[in-house]
């Protein structure tokens, strides 16, 4: 994340892995901000920044560590797939934090743009490294998400990594 959202302490996909931790119940109770501060003080408190006593007593009782690095510029990363090229996502149910939605595994769609390189957030949210893929938006149609019950002409773009990915056999 930026300078203004955890100084470096956490990234976006940390943030995101951090609320999707919360236990069941407390998520359902909070509000938006509530999850995002729940997120914040998570993540702080595992990567040693604070403690639980200044977290209670709203006190600092030493200087914060010094932040992590941020990766460096991703790297030249060639596109396996091109706009329409007929793709199937991968049908896996991983540890911990994806981007890649239920809803989507195991689907044919269409890729329409290819992005990025951008960090990979099933490696980025566990401190794995820099994984750097292109991310492609793959239009699906509405009926091979959810079912003959969709309308036949709707569609759904989903923001995909490559690894999610692999070329539809031809028929």
């Amino acid at each position: 994340m930026g300078r203004t959202r955890g100084a470096g302490y956490y990234n976006l996909d940390e943030f995101r892995h951090a609320i999707e931790r919360m236990p069941a119940e407390d998520y359902l109770r909070a509000s938006y901000y509530e999850r995002w501060l729940h997120s914040v003080e998570t993540l702080l408190l595992e990567k040693g920044v604070i403690t639980a006593g200044e977290l209670r007593s709203g006190h600092a009782s030493e200087p914060a560590s010094a932040p992590r690095p941020r990766p460096g510029p991703p790297p030249a990363v060639v596109a396996r797939f091109k706009p329409g090229d007929r793709v199937v996502t991968r049908n896996v149910n991983p540890i911990g934090h994806t981007r890649l939605p239920r809803y989507a595994r195991g689907k044919s769609g269409v890729i329409r743009t290819v992005n990025g390189p951008f960090l990979l957030p099933d490696s980025n949210a566990h401190g794995r490294g820099p994984d750097w893929q292109p991310c492609y938006a793959v239009e699906f149609s509405a009926r091979e998400l959810w079912g003959d019950g969709a309308p036949a002409g709707d569609r759904v773009c989903v923001d995909l990594w490559e690894s999610y990915l692999v070329a539809e056999r031809k028929k």
